[in-house]
Formats: structure tokens, C-alpha cells, sequence
């Protein structure tokens, strides 16, 4: 392996890199314009794996010389479109929005964990008392409930 090409191969890649780097984050600013607000939201996991999606499709465009802008564009806008028809029949329709979106769970009630739904979901005790010190609380006796929101993070009610 050349030393000297794991730092500087030519200047046809970096011009490269700028220039559809560049179109390639231009087009994904004025696709997410478009789409509104609710694209990059991050209110449950699918938003999530739709906004990573993004990412990873923007760094595949600017890196790799095989995929052609035209290419990374299209499938910059076929995700964006994808997560607009998604929460597009969310919000229309109970059972679609069901199966795409997981429902709070309860983890503590009235300062008692809810050890069936805390397995059930894959949380710990020291996560749920970590997040009780974090909502300033100093122990669950303090706590009217805890719960397990539909994007992972866990809200704490303080008595």
C-alpha cells in the first residue's frame, strides 16, 4: 500500500468531492424544504431510521465515485417520499399509523416499577433511576410515573 495515496490521490476526487457534495446537500436542503417540517422529526423509531437513512445516502453520493448525482438525488428524494406517504396515511388512518409507530409504554406507577413491561421493552432499573435523577428527582418514591416514549427517550412525571 502507498503511504503517500492514503492521503492524496488526485485532485479529480477532491474536485469531485466538492462539487457534488455540494449539489448533492443542495438538493437534499431543498428536498427537505419541500417535504416540511415533519420529515427529519424524530418522533418515533421509523423517523429515525429515515433520517440516518439520509445521512448514510448523502455520504454515499459525496464518497463514492460509482454513484452518479442524478442517482443519489433520486434516492434522496424516493426516502424523503417514502417518510411523506408514511406519515402522510399515519395521520389518516389508526391501523396504518399502528403498525408504523410502537405505543408509550408505562415503566414505573406510583414509584413501582412495571417489571413486566420493563423486560418487555428491554429497560433496567438503573436506566429508568438514572432518569429520574435526571428529571431532578432523588428516588421513585418521587415518581407518579415513568414511561418509555415512542422514539426511545424516557420521560419522568415528578409527583
Amino acid at each position: 500500500m502507498d503511504f503517500q495515496s492514503m492521503f492524496f490521490q488526485n485532485w479529480t476526487g477532491i474536485v469531485r468531492t466538492v462539487v457534488v457534495g455540494s449539489l448533492a446537500y443542495a438538493a437534499l436542503v431543498l428536498f427537505l424544504r419541500i417535504s416540511g417540517k415533519r420529515t427529519l422529526a424524530k418522533l418515533n423509531a421509523f423517523d429515525l431510521v429515515v433520517t440516518v437513512a439520509l445521512g448514510s445516502t448523502l455520504s454515499a453520493i459525496i464518497l463514492q465515485e460509482s454513484i452518479a448525482l442524478a442517482e443519489g438525488a433520486t434516492a434522496l428524494a424516493l426516502l424523503i417520499l417514502l417518510q411523506f406517504l408514511v406519515t402522510f396515511w399515519s395521520v389518516r388512518s389508526q391501523r396504518f399509523a399502528k403498525a408504523m409507530r410502537s405505543e408509550p409504554a408505562l415503566l414505573v406507577r406510583h414509584g413501582e416499577f412495571c417489571t413486566s413491561t420493563m423486560m418487555r421493552e428491554r429497560v433496567t432499573e438503573d436506566e429508568v433511576n438514572s432518569a429520574v435523577r435526571a428529571a431532578g428527582g432523588e428516588s421513585l418514591t418521587q415518581v407518579k410515573s415513568v414511561i418509555l416514549e415512542s422514539d426511545g427517550t424516557i420521560s419522568v412525571l415528578l409527583k
